[in-house]
């Protein structure tokens, strides 16, 4: 059954206490967990507050870097992801987000070998711990620092030459909901998606993200959610808001609007 989260990344202001109390009271019910939010409270007490709370978790952001682009050894992004995966699975999450990394100097070819060799390294944990690495490309104009899989295509590409099963896709409307083929593409992609990122704007993406609340943007959110229920897509769907228009935006309803939004989005 299709389920509404919350990405930490939206309550950016927030600190991961007041994330899960605000979200808990608000009827959401998940999370999508952003590391460094639950770094600073404390792991520890962070599994425990969010047990007390009855929030589940959609999936930990994030991991990956594997090709150097964020000043990390290979090794140490590869020691970096296994500990995420092993915390998702604490968390009882189903996924991990996985970032690849700039292509920081290597050609194309290389960067990817890289990150297939990580991905297929890291898999079989991944199965042992019921964790799925969900691999998100992101749009150029948004994808400089973070990675080097701009499209769709790209990303399933990598994804197959891994043959993993607990290999898969995280997939953001922002990124290419405003996209003609969009609706076309996630029902043929559904079947390999571990996590929906939710997002909406007025324009497509730029350097710097403004997403705007959902529906309130031209993406067609509700087309895109019939065409992945259509196709059997029954995870989670997170909402990710990121930009001025969302930082000046009152949290609590922003919560209730994306609640409200989210129900008349699905499909009946």
């Amino acid at each position: 059954m299709a389920r509404l989260s919350m990405n930490e990344m939206t309550t950016y202001r927030w600190s991961f206490e007041e994330d899960v109390a605000h979200y808990a009271a608000a009827g959401i019910p998940a999370v999508g967990v952003w590391r460094q939010k639950l770094s600073d409270y404390g792991e520890e007490k962070g599994i425990d507050l969010l047990r007390e709370s009855g929030l589940a978790v959609s999936s930990l952001l994030w991991a990956g870097g594997f090709t150097g682009s964020d000043g990390r050894t290979y090794r140490e992004s590869l020691d970096d992801a296994a500990e995420a995966l092993r915390l998702a699975h604490q968390l009882h999450a189903s996924c991990v987000v996985v970032y690849s990394g700039a292509r920081a100097g290597h050609t194309h070819g290389h960067a990817r070998r890289l990150v297939r060799d990580a991905l297929a390294e890291l898999g079989p944990l991944a199965t042992e711990l019921s964790v799925s690495l969900a691999i998100e490309p992101m749009h150029p104009s948004c994808a400089a620092e973070c990675t080097f899989l701009t499209s769709l295509e790209g990303a399933m590409e990598l994804i197959e030459a891994v043959g993993q099963p607990s290999i898969r896709l995280a997939f953001d409307t922002y990124y290419f909901g405003h996209e003609d083929d969009v609706v076309d593409k996630v029902r043929r992609l559904a079947k390999h998606i571990a996590i929906v990122h939710l997002g909406d704007s007025k324009e497509p993406p730029q350097r710097d993200q403004n997403r705007s609340l959902l529906g309130e943007g031209h993406i067609p959110l509700a087309e895109i959610l019939a065409a992945l229920a259509q196709a059997g897509y029954d995870g989670d769907y997170e909402v990710e808001l990121l930009g001025e228009d969302i930082e000046i935006s009152c949290y609590k309803s922003l919560l209730d609007q994306s609640k409200s939004a989210f129900a008349r989005l699905l499909p009946a």
